[in-house]
This record gives structure tokens, sequence and C-alpha cells, in this order.
């Protein structure tokens, strides 16, 4: 990758950020935070849903599966969408879903039931992050871009620290439906926030009219985002850091500290606090980072990869339980796959013109929520399998990590060649149009 500090380069038309750009974006923010709250809670309540529906390892997982299969597939009708209605009414059909979701899986009197609602919550998710990311190109300067996706990011890991911390709780004191009904609300509140005070974009920075043409233009967009290399590499960068913690945090990280690390609930709920707190911490680093030197994106994403691979080699091979300290060591280094899972879209980002952002970030978003539905099908048959094995089922991470890695490396020059023709170009670009 190219060497030195990112380019501080000011196009003309750049939104000029400031107060009101960041509580436009953070009522966005605010309903991305509580579409997380709803993703997660299953988290925190998977061996209540079991116990709830009767239901074995694999059932378990599918109702994950299930959320992300669709989450993931509508990654890039969502990105054509934002690209086409704008950030507030996709976002407003988003909180709708998710609320929706929420709610019903509060009151389902049966497995079908509950499916039913968390695949209508992963549609109503699927509708936020890439909304959240829009948003802010619209409101802040490009030169901003990292930081206001890692900081996104970050609160949106605060909605998955509401739930280790409080739903969790919540579910020992009042129950399943008190608690699922409860956390709904918060989806009317964000929604009411919305349509009341989000603008798409500032005054004066209307983004030009971009002709639709049905599926044609659909397929072109898809298709011209795809050949760029960044888009590529973007995709297998998210695919490769992010489901490590997203298995742990979504499903499976809870039964492995309870049920194969004979951890008590409190304990093993500490645990997934500390990943919680690590990607939040870490995000804030890997964006300073990543604003001010963009040659450190890809060792940040392989590093990350190896350190997640290596501690978690070293806890679930561990003879016996393993310690305290590395059980704290591998969840603060799961801590840094979401972190990671953001420099995907500065390989996307740079590679594509504003008209296809959106659908570039549905395919590299695409990623990361493929891997890990693959990986929670994976570790629910495997621990069916083999009679809960976790060893044996949570080896599954290394297959996705050795795939998406070669497919790194594979791209990475192509992506840095492509990535400086379209600096080059930005800079003449600059140089010619008048302010």
């Amino acid at each position: 990758m190219s060497s030195g500090a990112a380019p501080t380069l000011s196009l003309p038309g750049d939104p000029p950020g400031g107060s009101r750009a960041a509580r436009i974006w953070g009522i966005g923010v605010a309903v991305y935070f509580v579409a997380i709250i709803f993703r997660t809670s299953l988290g925190v309540a998977g061996l209540d849903a079991a116990d709830r529906f009767h239901i074995n390892a694999s059932a378990l997982s599918t109702f994950s599966i299930l959320q992300l299969l669709v989450y993931a597939g509508m990654q890039i009708p969502v990105g054509l969408m934002v690209d086409r209605l704008g950030t507030k009414r996709v976002l407003t059909f988003g909180a709708i879903l998710f609320t929706a979701g929420q709610l019903g899986f509060a009151l389902a009197p049966s497995y079908g039931t509950a499916l039913a609602s968390r695949a209508l919550l992963g549609l109503g998710d699927a509708m936020t992050f890439i909304s959240v990311l829009r948003l802010g190109s619209r409101w802040f300067p490009a030169r901003r871009g990292p930081l206001i996706g890692q900081v996104a990011a970050l609160c949106g890991m605060a909605g998955n620290l509401v739930s280790t911390l409080f739903i969790a709780r919540a579910l020992h004191g009042f129950g399943w439906t008190a608690t699922f009904v409860g956390s709904s609300l918060a989806g009317v509140v964000v929604l009411v926030l919305l349509l009341l005070f989000l603008r798409d974009h500032p005054e004066g920075h209307e983004p030009p009219p971009v002709e639709h043409a049905g599926a044609s233009y659909v397929r072109r967009q898809i298709a011209a985002s795809w050949r760029e290399p960044g888009t590529r590499l973007g995709m297998w960068v998210h695919f490769t850091t992010q489901f490590p913690a997203m298995v742990f945090l979504l499903l499976w990280g809870l039964p492995f500290l309870v049920e194969d690390q004979g951890l008590s609930r409190g304990t093993a709920g500490s645990l997934l606090t500390l990943v919680v707190l690590s990607n939040m911490t870490l995000g804030l680093v890997y964006g300073q980072i990543i604003a001010r030197h963009h040659a450190a994106r890809l060792p940040l994403a392989l590093g990350t990869v190896g350190a997640t691979a290596l501690f978690w080699a070293a806890a679930v091979f561990h003879p016996g339980d393993a310690p305290m300290w590395l059980l704290v060591a591998l969840c603060a280094v799961l801590g840094a796959c979401g972190p990671a899972s953001m420099i995907g879209f500065d390989f996307g980002r740079p590679a594509n013109p504003p008209e296809r952002q959106g659908t570039a970030s549905g395919i590299v978003n695409m990623g990361g929520f493929v891997a890990s539905m693959t990986t929670l099908f994976l570790v629910g048959v495997l621990l069916d399998a083999t009679g809960d094995d976790y060893a044996i089922a949570f080896s599954s991470v290394f297959l996705l990590e050795a795939l998406g890695t070669v497919q790194i490396l594979r791209l990475r020059k192509r992506a840095a060649a492509r990535e400086r023709e379209h600096h080059v170009i930005s800079r003449v670009e600059a140089v010619h149009v008048p302010v």
C-alpha cells in the first residue's frame, strides 16, 4: 500500500461538518445503536431461548443464521436503496422493521414464530449501518471518513454493551416477555427522532441527480463497484476480521464459557462485556492511526487476524479449562475484530465515486456477515455431531480465516495501484474545478 500520511485534500463541495452535522449524524447513529441492542440480545439470551423453545444447538444457531442470512442478503439491495432513496427513508424502514421484529420475538408463542421475528429484525438491522456511513459522508469532509466510520462502529458496540450488562440482568429479574417488550420501546423512540430531525444532507450540498434505469441501472451499479479491486479487497478484509467476535458475542461465547469452561453466567457475562469495551477502546485507536497513516490499514487488518487465531487456538485447545488470564486475553483480542473490519470500508470508499458509495459499502459489509453466518452454522452442526466438543466446533474459525487471508494477499497490490490512480485523478480535478 502507499506509504505516508493519508492525504488531507478537501475537494470542492466537501461538506463542512461542524456541530449541526454531529447532531444530525448522531440521530442516525442512535438508530444503529438500538439495532445493535436488538441484534445482540440473543447473545445473552441463548440459553434462555433454548429452554423456552425446547431446541438443541443446531436449532438455536438457526436464529442467528437466519438473522444474518437476511442481513447479508440485503446488503447490496440496501446499498442501492440508499443511493436511490436517501438515508432518511431507508433508516425509517429499518427502524420500523427491527422494532417489529424485537416485539414479535418477545411475544412469540413458538419456535417458528420466533424465527420469523428474527428474520424481520435482520431485515431492519440490514438497513442501518450502510445508511449511517452514507449519512456521515454527506455531512462530514471526506478526510474524516475513517474516524467517523470507527466512531459509528464504536457507538454500535455500546449497544452490545447494553445487551451484555442490562438485558442479561433484566432477563434474570423480569423474565423473557417483559425484557424484550421493554427493549422494543427504544425502537419507537429513535423512529420518532429520525422522522422529526434527520436530514439527508446539508443545504447546498445536494447530491447530483443520478439517472435510474430499472434493472439495467442496478446491474451497472453492482458490476461497476465489483470491478474495483478496492471493493473486493474491502469485502475480504471485512470477511476475515469481523466474524470471530461476531460469533462469540452473537451466540456461542456464553455457552462456551459456561458449558465448556465451567464459568458462572455472571463471570461469562463480564468477559463478554470485556470484548465490547476492548472494541470501543481499540475502535478509537484504529480510527486515529488509519486517519493519519493509510499504509497501516493492511498491517492492522492482518495483525488482528493473526492475533485472533493465536489466542483462539490457545484458549480452545488448552488442556482442561483455560486459565482466566488466557480467557481475558482472548476477549481483549476479540475486541479488535470490529475495528479491524471497519478497515474494509476504508478500502472500498476511495475506490468508488459518491453515487456508488452505498452499493460499494453493501458489498463490503456483506463479507463479515457471510463469514459469521457460515461459522454459526458450522459450530452448531459440529456441536451436535460431536456431543458438544467445542474444540472441534470452534476450529471452523480457522478455515474461514485462511480463506480470507489468501484473498486479501491476492488483491492487495491491484487495489493499491488502482487507489493511486484514483488519488491522482482527484488531485487533477481539484486543481481544475473552480471553488
